[in-house]
């Protein structure tokens, strides 16, 4: 497969502290990359350079073949780089169509545009969108009485309405339960690969990491220790070592 994300020699310093030194990685269209490894090991500052919330101080980030690096948030996102957050990013007055239905007018570049009520604006889209997250049932909800489960689901129908190239995940699975988490992800890999996205997710959840990823890398203060398939992962004595430990045989 092509590599739709090519990140090369990306790395960030905090003062004196390397926080991602020198990582090399590519995420093809419609394949799921996990990226796991220990708190503080710098998948968060990554995730940061990769959306445009923090400018690298050195390294190349290409998107479909375009460098990204230096481009604002925003930009990023118009280029087709859809985030979701480990704690949910949602507008809990509106209702479950409303939260999607704003993100599709942002898509299409009309949340100024005064002449139309919003709630009348992609209703069939946003109910579209909701039923492929198996939330349709419960378009009319404000998403203040939503399960976190349920919420999950939403923000993920949210990051669709960008039609991403791209879906960075941060944690998606946080504060579930087991089954919830693996229901999630295998939902997500139904969609994306369906559609020919690629996913970089980062996950504490190995069951969800080995059943769901197609390949995997592992940081630990900020260096790339090992990428590839997850079996070859997994054996990897320094992977062990640093990270999965015991969690390896569950």
């Amino acid at each position: 497969m092509s590599a739709l994300l090519e990140v090369n020699s990306l790395s960030k310093a905090f003062g004196g502290v390397r926080a991602v030194n020198q990582v090399t990685f590519s995420v093809a269209a419609g394949e799921l990359l996990a990226m796991i490894g220990p708190n503080g090991a710098g998948k968060s500052t990554c995730f940061n350079m990769l959306n445009g919330q923090l400018r690298p101080d050195a390294g190349s980030i290409r998107l479909a073949g375009r460098e990204i690096v230096g481009l604002e948030p925003r930009a990023v996102w118009r280029m087709g780089v859809g985030r979701t957050f480990q704690i949910t990013a949602t507008f809990s007055s509106m209702t479950v169509r409303e939260n999607v239905q704003m993100a599709l007018l942002s898509h299409h570049r009309m949340i100024a545009r005064g002449w139309r009520p919003a709630a009348e604006s992609f209703v069939d889209e946003a109910d579209h969108l909701l039923e492929r997250v198996g939330m349709k049932a419960q378009a009319d909800r404000p998403c203040s009485v939503l399960a976190y489960g349920d919420l999950k689901r939403l923000e993920l129908a949210i990051a669709l309405a960008n039609e991403p190239k791209l879906l960075l995940m941060d944690e998606p699975t946080a504060g579930m339960g087991p089954r919830e988490r693996l229901d999630l992800m295998a939902l997500t890999a139904e969609l994306v690969r369906a559609k020919g996205v690629a996913v970089l997710f980062t996950e504490h959840d190995m069951d969800v990491v080995f059943r769901h990823a197609d390949r995997m890398m592992v940081l630990n203060r900020g260096v790339l220790i090992a990428q590839g398939q997850p079996e070859a992962v997994r054996a990897d004595p320094e992977v062990q070592r640093v990270y999965l430990g015991s969690r390896a045989e569950h």
